[in-house]
Formats: C-alpha cells, structure tokens, sequence
C-alpha cells in the first residue's frame, strides 16, 4: 500500500487527506484495526522515532505516550517500585514485563497529558503490555509487531474500534524530508543526530562526576528533546521524563512547566496523597484528575462540603503549601536537558527547586558564566552538547 486514504486532515474541515510515498513505494507501515486519522499518525511516527532511539541508547524497551504532536511521557523498561506501581494505578497487574513497565512509567509520569494518548513501543507489543494500554483511554498504539495474545486484549477496545499500527523496523527514510506551508515547500536535511554519550564529554561545571544512572538519563532526555515541540525542557529521573515543557515562546517558562509536572510527580508519592481514599469505583481518570487538584492551589474544588464526598470516604486533611516545600525537599538527583542554552541562571534556580543535579544543554549563550556559576553554587554537573535540538 503506497498511500492512505484519512477522513480529514488536523481539523475536520481539511479535506482531502492522505499520507502516501511520493516515489510510489510501499508504506513502511499498516493499518491492523481501526481508522487512524492525521493526528493519530503524526503522533505516531514521531513517537516510533524517539522510542526506537531509546533502545538503541540505552539497550532497554522503550514507550512514549504522544500527545498533539509532543510526549507527555518517555521511559525505558526499569522495573517499578511498589510505590511508582501503585501512584500508576498497576499494582493490581502483579509483576510486569520490561516493555509493559516503559508504558506504565511513560503514561505514569503525567497522567493528566497522557489521558487520550497515541503509543509508542520499541519491541512487539507483549500481552502485558496489551492488558495495561486495555484499561486506559487511548487512540492508539504503533510498534514493530503484536503477539497473538496482545493482539486479542487491543481489540476488544473501543468496540473493536481501537488503532493498531505496525511498522517496518528495517525502514529507513530518504536523508532529505520535506513539508508545505502555505503552498511553499520547505527541504531539509533529516535530524539523524546520534545521542550518545560522546555529546555530554565537555562538562563545564567543577563538579563533573556522572553516574551511569545519570548518563543514562542525560541521553533519555535529550532524545525526548529531539521529537518535542520546541521550546522544550525535560525532566528526568531513573529512566523516565518526569516532567515536559513543551511548545513555550520563552525557556523559563518551559523550565517552570517541566518542573512543576516533575514536582507533582514526587507529590503523588507522598504520604498523604498515597493515603487518599477513593469511594469504591471511582475510575483513574477521575482519581488523577482529584489527586491534580489537591496538590494544586485549588484544593478546595475537592475538599469543599458536598463535593468530597462523591470523590472521597474520608475527607483528606489540606495538603499544606509548608507540607509541601518540606516534601519536595527529598527530591534529588533529577537529571533536566533543554533543546537550546539557558539564556539566564533563572533556568537553573527553578530546576534546583525540583532537585536537579545533571543538567545537558547546547550551551553558547553571552551569558554562559552565570549559568556555570549558578550550577557549581549548588554542586550541579552540566554538560554543554554543543547542539541545538529544535523541533517543528
């Protein structure tokens, strides 16, 4: 099949739609249920990218769970703490296989981004992984094969509706890409940039003592760098992003996006918001949505009479701003990368507030000193890469 036929374009109004090889060859990947539309596949194909770019960095199965063309969530397949299990609604699922602990970390992280998700997997889609994309609401899922028991739980969703694409593994596109805009061509050479440890050897900081847990995260941030919109800033911590600001005109505000996603991340695995009792049945769309609001500075949306009731058997005692601060205080070790330099040390204070130590961005800005300064204040390592990772 060398084209395919969509029901509209990004919006319902665009019409005709398609995706097809302009040299008439055979699409690199097919449709096994479902009608996916524009979105679906943009999703898709850059989901694929980033996830077949963490297992070749990292030897480890690898998910993401896109979103308009962004990931709300990336990880590679490090087994699950009781606790991460239970703040990610699958410790009732027993123990889980590598590929189907990369989806739970990757939809885990920012449940509220991921709530309607498009799927990524780097290896065929096992039936653990099957029975844990069943229960949540999702578009879709890409990956380079299904077994026969993965295939039977993915299409009892949706009504047997649910999108399953399959991709060639083997493929590899032509070096030049192109895309219109407003009728005008636009030709580049494809990002084929390989993250590897040899982009994070000029460490600027005093401090300059990388774990290979760190390392690992360095380049796991830097790939979900490559296919997030830009502006963009990633948070990560023990092979998974933990926080994503993407899309943002200014770097700051990226940076204050990431981390407040990273710092609610580590709330939720907090006594208080693990303690929650939730009224028998309430879904996990519903209890996200509830634990969001009450680490928020909205509180009293969940907590005011009458209303906590439909949500909560006991009413939970407010989660203080001080309770808080005291919490995230046992946040270390976060690893943050940034798609271009930080242009002032501003960046580098809100990320100590979410506990980062490792920090890998291009570097280059008049204001580099400063940013150097801020780190070795609070003992941060930081690498400059020298490359710019925009992404559009």
């Amino acid at each position: 099949m060398s084209e395919i036929q969509l029901k509209y374009g990004c919006n319902p109004n665009q019409k005709p739609s398609r995706i097809y090889m302009e040299d008439g060859s055979e699409l690199p990947v097919k449709v096994l249920n479902g009608r996916p539309g524009y979105i679906n596949f943009l999703d898709a194909f850059n989901g694929w990218q980033l996830v077949k770019e963490l297992k070749e960095a990292t030897g480890l199965p690898a998910a993401t769970s896109f979103k308009h063309v962004s990931p709300a969530g990336a990880a590679v397949g490090l087994p699950l703490t009781d606790t991460l299990a239970k703040i990610y609604w699958v410790d009732d699922l027993g123990e889980l296989s590598p590929l189907a602990c990369a989806y739970a970390r990757a939809r885990g992280a920012d449940r509220m981004s991921s709530f309607g998700d498009f799927i990524a997997l780097s290896d065929v889609c096992d039936a653990d992984t099957a029975r844990l994309i069943k229960r949540e609401v999702s578009d879709g899922v890409i990956a380079p094969g299904y077994t026969e028991e993965a295939m039977e739980l993915l299409m009892q969703k949706k009504k047997g509706a649910y999108n399953i694409l399959e991709i060639d593994p083997e493929y590899k596109p032509a070096p030049l890409e192109k895309k219109q805009v407003y009728g005008i061509t636009f030709e580049q050479g494809r990002n084929e940039l390989d993250v590897n440890a040899g982009l994070l050897d000029n460490i600027v900081t005093e401090n300059k003592e990388i774990p290979e847990k760190a390392l690992i995260d360095m380049k796991i941030s830097l790939i979900v760098l490559k296919y997030t919109q830009s502006n963009s800033v990633c948070y990560v911590k023990d092979g998974q992003a933990i926080g994503i600001g993407a899309g943002q005109q200014s770097r700051i505000h990226c940076t204050r996006l990431a981390g407040s996603k990273a710092d609610n991340w580590y709330l939720r695995q907090s006594p208080k918001v693990m303690g929650l009792q939730f009224v028998d049945g309430l879904g996990r769309a519903d209890r996200d949505n509830a634990i969001d609001v009450y680490i928020g500075d909205e509180y009293e949306d969940v907590l005011a009479e009458g209303v906590w009731q439909k949500t909560f058997k006991v009413k939970p005692e407010v989660f203080t701003r001080e309770e808080k601060k005291e919490w995230l205080k046992g946040m270390e070790n976060v690893t943050v990368g940034s798609d271009a330099f930080f242009p002032f040390s501003d960046n580098i204070e809100r990320a100590h507030k979410s506990g980062v130590k490792y920090i890998a961005q291009p570097g280059g800005s008049v204001r580099d000193d400063a940013v150097i300064d801020c780190c070795n204040k609070y003992g941060m390592v930081m690498a400059f890469t020298g490359i710019r990772l925009f992404h559009h």
